[in-house]
């Protein structure tokens, strides 16, 4: 059982009989409900009330809305609800991860191209400032996954990088940041992407570590945020057969199962090798990578007995319940785990002091309060801070930078985008933001287009040749979810767009997003990464060159990709 009186909860003798009297009297029902973290997309009041009121959830993880919707949903959601609820939110870059109107202080690897630890702790302080404005009081952040392979479509700019020492140092500036302004921390995603190169939204992915390895790395950055006081973990459907092994010697290769339904992971590693002591949540349940293993049915209810105390989203909320209960009924989560899992959810709403919020009436935020929060000018100073030390000077051709207009007037442009806003992007249209920034300071800027042929008709090299003094790419390729690479995709005929004019025309390729475009343009001679597309970002990439600021940022992963023709 959860000790209430230890880290990270600390409560009194007068919190510990409210978590205790709350269980006493609760209906099966009451607690099936507390086992759930639900979602919400809109401030639609009865679907609100009909998750507080009937399904009794526990908590809601809202995505990024308008402020007045996000305000809405707390306020219907808080003063519907017999138990005060946990408003969660992915708030990885800043508080826009909940608010439209939030900062954005940049992503997690823009954050540690800085190689300043204070930069992840006032990431934290704005998610927490911004979050906390708007009733939101738990963090799926930070990410504290370690991007080992760049082929990983998940990790990439979400991460602290490679080195396993920044993550750590960062990961636990980020806790500092959000727990000291009331939102918990949840240090994802245990037992650490970044090895595979696969999704666990589309498959099992596997943390192929030996024990000893995962002791170094990802283990020594997990403790160290236990340590910090990381009020919650959150399990991914990631595979650790090292550990999965060591702890159960008996288990077969077909029974070694992901972290959110493993109990040797979570319970035996996380909770008693590790320590840890807080909530612990499983990551999204419609993800193929937890449905794989087992029938949903089964999946359900054996991720709260592997030692999950909470269970996130779900594919249909009746039935989801359905199973939830009959797995309570059937054994497969016992009383004391039961008793246990709830005893770390109110434990933690207790830390929070969401009932005495509640108790009080100031649990429900305000809306012209937490617009005052929300971009805040220092938190947009903080902003423009991390894009200037960030955007990172990977490999230059002598001579080239800076640039100019009295130097390169004419400017070929050359723009590589990704066609759809999602989860965890920026926006589309980055290209577009700086070609006219570029225009804006004087240079004569033509886009490249493709003029259409096969061998024999295509375009004349002198109609590059003679005509541009400059060429610049500018890519805006996002890594998201559900889908299995990220890589760039040329423009037919015959690669039309790809870089062939390098020993010719000085070139430069920017990348505003995924920082390992040097495996597709190797032998390009001067190469940038940003990290990062928002205005501050953009606005620093231009000055820096034009000259009129230093390039500052460090790389925090090997941008060569490990190949040796990309450093030429």
């Amino acid at each position: 059982m959860a000790n209430l009186k230890a880290k990270p909860f600390y409560l009194s003798d007068e919190d510990i009989a409210w978590v205790q009297q709350t269980i006493a009297g609760m209906t099966l029902d009451e607690k099936v409900g507390q086992l759930f973290c639900l979602v919400g997309y809109s401030d639609e009041e009865e679907y609100l009330k009909r998750l507080a009121a009937e399904y009794k959830a526990g908590g809601l993880m809202c995505r990024p809305m308008a402020a007045s919707s996000i305000v809405n949903t707390v306020q219907t959601l808080q003063r519907s609800a017999k138990i005060p609820l946990l408003i969660a939110a992915n708030l990885e870059k800043g508080g826009s991860g909940i608010a439209e109107e939030g900062t954005t202080v940049g992503s997690v690897m823009q954050v540690a191209a800085t190689d300043d630890d204070d930069m992840a702790y006032k990431l934290g302080v704005v998610c927490g400032r911004e979050g906390a404005a708007v009733g939101c009081n738990w963090a799926f952040a930070p990410i504290i996954d370690i991007d080992y392979n760049f082929r990983n479509p998940i990790t990439n700019t979400r991460t602290f990088g490679s080195d396993p020492e920044r993550v750590r140092r960062m990961g636990v500036q980020y806790v500092k940041g959000v727990q000291q302004n009331g939102v918990a921390a949840s240090i994802k995603h245990f037992p650490g992407d970044g090895v595979d190169e696969r999704d666990q939204h589309l498959v099992e992915s596997i943390n192929s570590l030996s024990c000893e390895e995962w002791d170094a790395t990802y283990g020594a950055v997990y403790q160290a945020c236990i340590e910090e006081g990381a009020m919650t973990v959150m399990v991914g459907h990631i595979l650790q057969p090292a550990y999965s092994r060591r702890l159960n010697p008996a288990l077969k290769d077909e029974e070694i199962l992901p972290a959110s339904l493993s109990y040797e992971l979570v319970t035996k590693l996380l909770k008693e090798q590790l320590g840890f002591n807080g909530l612990v949540v499983t990551d999204a349940s419609t993800m193929a990578g937890m449905m794989i293993s087992m029938p949903r049915s089964q999946a359900v209810p054996r991720a709260i007995a592997a030692g999950c105390d909470m269970f996130l989203f779900c594919r249909s909320l009746e039935e989801d319940f359905g199973y939830m209960k009959q797995g309570i009924e059937d054994g497969i989560i016992t009383e004391e785990r039961l008793n246990e899992a709830l005893t770390r959810i109110l434990g933690l709403k207790a830390a929070l002091k969401l009932h005495r919020k509640q108790a009080d009436g100031t649990l429900a935020p305000k809306l012209e309060e937490a617009l005052k929060v929300l971009g805040a000018k220092e938190h947009r100073q903080w902003s423009v801070e991390c894009a200037d030390k960030a955007v990172t000077l990977v490999k230059e051709e002598p001579g080239v930078l800076p640039i100019h207009p009295d130097k390169y007037k004419r400017v070929l442009f050359y723009d590589i985008e990704s066609q759809q806003g999602v989860a965890y992007s920026a926006r589309v249209g980055a290209a577009e933001l700086f070609k006219e920034k570029l225009k804006n300071e004087g240079f004569e800027v033509t886009t490249f287009e493709v003029n259409p042929g096969f061998e024999g008709m295509m375009s004349a090299q002198s109609e590059v040749l003679g005509k541009y003094d400059l060429i610049i790419y500018l890519a805006n390729m996002v890594t998201k979810s559900n889908q299995t690479v990220v890589r760039i995709e040329w423009k037919q005929p015959m690669g039309a767009n790809v870089p062939t004019f390098m020993t010719t025309i000085p070139t430069l390729f920017l990348s505003v997003e995924n920082p390992y475009h040097l495996l597709d343009v190797p032998r390009v001679k001067t190469y940038i990464n940003a990290y990062n597309s928002n205005d501050n970002v953009l606005q620093a990439l231009l000055d820096k060159l034009m000259g009129r600021s230093e390039f500052k940022g460090t790389s925090p992963v090997d941008a060569f990709c490990g190949l040796w023709d990309a450093r030429l």
